[in-house]
């Protein structure tokens, strides 16, 4: 298949673009690289065609059309709660301009589009309601997860009104190899890089707030899965349906990496959920997909990456 990955360049980008090649499938990758790099790619930009412009550009929607791809796989976008909550403006050109120009692209030339959403649509929530469900209240807590909740009705219309075919996916908190300091499982790629350096690590709260933490080869297999999927213009969770609280992680992380971690307190961030955990019950029945790297395994191959870089 000929499939464009925007955002690929990114962390989940590039464990996608891996799985992708393995699976002989033609990859374009679209990317600013302001969050991302070139060396996140199998052997940087020559391993597929990489185009290094933003997802609101003109030129950006043309090319899309042009090349008449069959999958879009849509990851590029402004990741960060408390960068949106500080300039909602710009986090709504990025995650909804930014997103209809390539909509607008995909309508035109036929592919089949893949969202990456968040957790984050669902906002804080009590603790009868966890596992949460894809039919959960949609109640987002910042402007990163509002948008996102736009994006993914504007692709219920579009399905509507132009028969485009999407699958949503709410991910959970992602990690792994090459993950930066932003979205929502930075603050593993952060402790990483600070264990790595022999720094201590400081938690925003008691660290009691619990996070539903899955690997990022795992999501890029469940999106692998919905480029084929018959189970299309659906949501579907990516989790792996397990509360892990902050002060589990860093007991954890000890523990992989064979370091004893002093750990530091502070007030707690605006716009953050204090409990998180997904359901991926439709996930399993619908696509067939399971995680299947536990967290140990997960943080013991980040710690590795990141104390060889």
């Amino acid at each position: 298949m000929k499939v464009l990955v925007t955002g690929g360049a990114g962390f989940i980008g590039s464990h996608l673009v891996r799985q992708l090649l393995q699976s002989a499938h033609q990859v374009f990758v679209l990317d600013n690289v302001s969050s991302g790099a070139w060396q996140h790619l199998p052997q940087g930009k020559d391993t597929c065609v990489c185009w290094q412009m933003d997802i609101r550009d003109a030129l950006a929607k043309e090319k899309i059309q042009q090349e008449k791809f069959d999958v879009i796989v849509h990851l590029a976008a402004q990741t960060m709660v408390d960068a949106s909550i500080k300039d909602p403006v710009y986090d709504a050109s990025e995650n909804i301009m930014g997103t209809l120009n390539v909509l607008e692209a995909a309508r035109q030339c036929g592919a089949r589009v893949i969202f990456a959403s968040t957790a984050a649509a669902y906002g804080d929530v009590v603790e009868s309601d966890l596992p949460l469900l894809e039919t959960h209240e949609l109640l987002p807590q910042s402007f990163y997860g509002l948008t996102k909740v736009g994006v993914e009705k504007y692709l219920a219309l579009y399905h509507e009104h132009y028969g485009l075919d999407y699958v949503v996916f709410r991910f959970a908190n992602v990690y792994g190899e090459r993950q930066g300091d932003s979205g929502e499982g930075g603050v593993i790629s952060i402790f990483a890089k600070r264990i790595a350096a022999g720094q201590d690590i400081t938690i925003y709260g008691d660290g009691t707030q619990t996070r539903d933490f899955v690997y990022a080869g795992d999501i890029a297999r469940g999106i692998c899965k919905a480029m084929t999927t018959e189970n299309v213009n659906a949501v579907y969770n990516l989790s792996t349906q397990t509360e892990t609280s902050l002060l589990e992680l860093v007991k954890t992380l000890s523990e992989v990496s064979g370091c004893e971690i002093t750990t530091k307190f502070d007030s707690p961030r605006e716009g953050d959920i204090y409990r998180s955990m997904l359901s991926n019950q439709k996930a399993k029945t619908g696509l067939g997909w399971a995680p299947q790297v536990s967290l140990k395994e997960g943080l013991q191959r980040t710690i590795e990456y990141f104390c060889g870089n």
